[in-house]
Parts: C-alpha cells; sequence; structure tokens
C-alpha cells in the first residue's frame, strides 16, 4: 500500500523522483515482457505525422513511434538513439554522428544516412517552423555513407547539440515521402517511423492503439506488447478512470491540481515531476508593451511586486513548481538568478503607480481557458493588482477566441506557458527579439518588446564559442530583461505524471512520457 502525506508528494517532486521508496525497498529486477498499458491523452492529437504537426499530444504520442539521433537524459546531456556516436570539431562548425546499423523502418526497409539528410535538409525544413530556424545555421548535411552524417554550420550554434530530441528533428521514410505533397501524403495517416511501437489503430473520439515492434533495433525492447492512449475530454472523467483501473498513467496535466494529492494517495499510487526538463513550462502573463499604462516599465514592475507568487505556487498549484526569477527556468542552461528580484511588496507596487501617476485606468485580463486552476489563478491575480489600486476587467473566451485574441494583439494583460528546450538560444530568446514580433502567433514576442541591447546579446550568445563566452552574454541579457520586465513571470511549472507503482521504468529521459515507453515495463 502506498500512502503520502502533501509534504511527501512535494518532497519527490522537488526531487524530481518517484515515491517508490514509500511503496517498499528499491531493488534492481529484470524487466518483464508482455502487457497492456492504458495512458490518458488528452486533448486528442489532430494527426500523428510528428515531422508535421507538433502539438503536444501529438509529440506525447508519436514521440514513441518515431524516433530522432539522439535521447536526452534529466540533466539535458545526449543519450545514443539513432545515432550511436557523434564527433565535434574543435571550431564547433562540424557534427559528425555514426548511425546504428541494422534499424528498419516499420515497413521493413533499411534506415540510412539518406534518410538523416532527406529529414533534415528538405522535409523538416518546409514542415517544422521552430526546427526551421535553428537549420539557418546549417550549410549543408551530408550523407558520408550510409551511416555517418555531417553537419557542416555556417558559424558556432551553441544549443545545436540539443535540436537532435524526436519532437524538434523526428526521422522520416525517404522512401515514403520523396516528390511527393508532404502534408497530403496518405502516409500521414498510418505513419511510420523507426520507434519501439508501430501504428495499429485509432478509433477517433476513443483511443489510439499502438502495437510492438517486434524488429525493434533494440534486442528485448520494447518489452509491453501494446499500449491504448485513451481520449477522455473530461477532467473528472479522466480522475475516475485512473480511479477505477481503466487507465494506468495518468501524463502532467491530465487531471486538475485539486485531484493530485488525492489519486496519488490511492493504492498502487506513484508520483514523479521528472520528464519535463527539456521543455521546462514557463508561465507567465503577457503584458502588451503597445498599451496605455503597460508602456511604462514602471507599471510592469509594479504589476510583479503586486504578484503573491508563493501564494499562487502552494495553493493554486499545491506546491507544485518554482517562482522564476525572469525569462529562463531554473531548468535551462545558462540560467542566473543574478537579476533584480520582484518579491511580494504591495507597498513598493503602490509607490511606483504613484510616481508614475497611474490614472486608474482599467486593464482587461484573459485567463488561459484551460480549466479550473488557470481560473483559479487569474482570480488570484485580479485580487493582487486591485489590492495596490489597478483596476481589473476578466475577459472570458475559449480556447479559439484565447487564440485569436494574441495573435491580433487584443489584450492588455494575458495568461500563457511556454516551453524552453534546454537552451535560451532554442526557447528564450523568440519571446524577447525585435525581430520575433508579428501578428498571427501566440509563441512569438506577443507583448510587442523592443530592446536593441538584448537583440544583439541574444544574436551574439547564439553563436558565441565557447560556452564560457555564452555564459557571460545571457547572463548579462538576463539582467537587462528582469529590469524592464516585459511579461510578468509566474511560475516554473512542475506537471506531475502520475502512475500505478507496477508500471516500471516510465519517465528517463527529459521529455519523460514522450520516449519512455520503450524501457517500461508492467511488475504484474
Amino acid at each position: 500500500m502506498l500512502k503520502t502525506t502533501r509534504r511527501a508528494l512535494l518532497a519527490s517532486l522537488v526531487l524530481g523522483g518517484a515515491i517508490l521508496a514509500v511503496a517498499g525497498p528499491a531493488t534492481a529486477q529484470e524487466p518483464k515482457q508482455g502487457g497492456t498499458l492504458n495512458i490518458v491523452i488528452q486533448p486528442e492529437p489532430p494527426s500523428l505525422m510528428l515531422g508535421i504537426v507538433q502539438n503536444g499530444p501529438t509529440q506525447m504520442v508519436a514521440g514513441n513511434i518515431y524516433e530522432s539521433l539522439l535521447r536526452y537524459d534529466h540533466e539535458l546531456d545526449p543519450m545514443p538513439s539513432l545515432a550511436t556516436s557523434w564527433e565535434v570539431s574543435d571550431d564547433g562548425t562540424v557534427y559528425t554522428f555514426k548511425l546504428k546499423e541494422g534499424v528498419t523502418w516499420h515497413d521493413g526497409e533499411p534506415f540510412t544516412a539518406a534518410d538523416v539528410v532527406f529529414s533534415a535538409d528538405v522535409f523538416l525544413r518546409e514542415t517544422h517552423p521552430r526546427l526551421r530556424v535553428s537549420l539557418e545555421h546549417v550549410e549543408t548535411i551530408e550523407a558520408v555513407d550510409d551511416h555517418t552524417v555531417r553537419f557542416t554550420l555556417k558559424q558556432p550554434f551553441g544549443p545545436f547539440l540539443g535540436i537532435f530530441e524526436v519532437g524538434t528533428m523526428p526521422m522520416v521514410p525517404k522512401h515514403i515521402y520523396e516528390g511527393t505533397d508532404f502534408k497530403n501524403n496518405p502516409a500521414n495517416a498510418t505513419p511510420i517511423g523507426t520507434g519501439p511501437f508501430k501504428f495499429e489503430e485509432w478509433e477517433k473520439g476513443s483511443y489510439i492503439h499502438l502495437v510492438k515492434n517486434e524488429d525493434y533495433h533494440v534486442e528485448g525492447q520494447p518489452y509491453l506488447d501494446e499500449v491504448y492512449w485513451q481520449v477522455i475530454p473530461d477532467a473528472a472523467s479522466r480522475s475516475v478512470a485512473y480511479e477505477t483501473g481503466k487507465v494506468d498513467v495518468l501524463p502532467g496535466g491530465s487531471v486538475e491540481n485539486f485531484d493530485v494529492q488525492r489519486l496519488v494517495d490511492l493504492d498502487n499510487s506513484c508520483v514523479t515531476g521528472k520528464g519535463w526538463e527539456y521543455f521546462a513550462p514557463h508561465a507567465w502573463m503577457w503584458l502588451n508593451n503597445r498599451n496605455g499604462p503597460l508602456q511604462d516599465k514602471r507599471f510592469r514592475q509594479a504589476i510583479m511586486f503586486a504578484l503573491d507568487r508563493e501564494f499562487a505556487r502552494d495553493v493554486i498549484w499545491n506546491g507544485l513548481g518554482t517562482v522564476p526569477t525572469g525569462p529562463a527556468s531554473s531548468k535551462t542552461r545558462f540560467y542566473s538568478d543574478d537579476v533584480p528580484q520582484y518579491p511580494h511588496d504591495p507597498e513598493k507596487a503602490k509607490a511606483l503607480l504613484e510616481e508614475m501617476d497611474y490614472d486608474g485606468t482599467p486593464i482587461r485580463l484573459l485567463p488561459l481557458p484551460y480549466g479550473e486552476t488557470w481560473q483559479r489563478w487569474a482570480e488570484a491575480v485580479k485580487q493582487n493588482l486591485e489590492e495596490v489600486g489597478i483596476e481589473v476587467e476578466v475577459v472570458a473566451t475559449d480556447v479559439a477566441g484565447w487564440n485569436q485574441k494574441l495573435a491580433e494583439w487584443d489584450y492588455d494583460m494575458a495568461f500563457t506557458y511556454l516551453y524552453q528546450y534546454g537552451d535560451p538560444a532554442l526557447g528564450v530568446a523568440r519571446n524577447y527579439l525585435s525581430t520575433n514580433i508579428a501578428k498571427g502567433s501566440q509563441w512569438n514576442n506577443v507583448q510587442g518588446y523592443e530592446n536593441p541591447e538584448v537583440d544583439e546579446l541574444f544574436q551574439k550568445a547564439a553563436v558565441a564559442f565557447p560556452d564560457t563566452e555564452r555564459a557571460k552574454l545571457y547572463d548579462e541579457v538576463q539582467k537587462i530583461i528582469v529590469e524592464d520586465v516585459p511579461v510578468a513571470w509566474l511560475l516554473e511549472i512542475e506537471f506531475p505524471t502520475i502512475h500505478r507503482c507496477d508500471v516500471k521504468n516510465l519517465v528517463n529521459t527529459a521529455i519523460g512520457v514522450n520516449d519512455g515507453l520503450v524501457d517500461t515495463w508492467l511488475d504484474r
């Protein structure tokens, strides 16, 4: 029987581990073959063709169908996957990968260096906007032989070795896609990868069925016979499905935070906060730097001093998370806490508002329409701001309305959270570069922040070499951004993954369930 206190839950998540010691002694066991795993997936993915669609649900399911050259451990260090080894030139511009031999696609065709070149240099340059930005640093991609690939960069690009994650650079089969209309290829409906599981069936609105790849290139793996990804739209129903045994795993974000403790306290129930290190979800409020009092840095600073972010973490998020110090997550490379600090200080907030002669102009707040937790958070922010004299109007929308308002800059403050992808050049700079201000996106420099010095520092840091030089530049830019407060940083989110304790080795990498099922087995 597994029982935990709330303190035990929080301690386990802070440490990033699962509460296994409570259930009994942690001894090495021989993995068992066979069995069916049922996992919640919510919302239902629009597609499983990972080279074309990269939203969260697609990455979670399809990351076990497709593979990339590397995987990453919890410290974001690269590990072999389709590449067995790699070398980097002394000047940081040439990366040579040795590919694993004997790998086949799910249709039996061999995987070779030609697939890597096609995937990275042709297919993904066209279909993957986030990867396309990183590939701008690449001069050539060459197949040296069937099992060797060489990437030659135009100049050093510090985070380059971090872009070979399956959701960022999935390998796609050249023999199926070459010369076709990628987005309309019929194979998109029946994805073919090299991964541990093969696509079997998709009953829309009900489940996605994957089966074991009997010809997988790691001997004896995967251990599971099959996986059912269960589509359950209602959060309360997802909790009930876990309680009643219909599902074995609730990935991070599957249930409301206030249900987490109750579910963890069930018999044979474990939890881990690991598996989000690569994504490092960072929550903040967009502050529209173009509008009214928000144009004044002092008003934005007053917002930060007014917010009780510790209360939000401890009460609204049940202690799951870390109060951020600025634009970079503490899990992201080159993070620095040597920046201006914004403790909860209502009197300081009031003094700044008085200094700028704030006239009481009301501010529109757009909550994130992702459930009750986010609604409660918006109400807490409204209360914090009104306590210092800022009138707040909460504007309720559905997901489509939220997307539209953000894309058209029709807001004053708006909740969001974004992924950081392990390196500031991949997941931080995009939100603060003035060159990334453009209507139509909810994920770029939506707030309209412009600072030429910040632009220059980010651009230099991305290509600086070695890492010690990058660190100096990122230290400097973090100080400037935190002083300017272009957005209001709220929380480094912890998304606990809840699972049966007899589901073993579920989370072993920095992207967790997204590529973890190859190592998962059932002790039943």
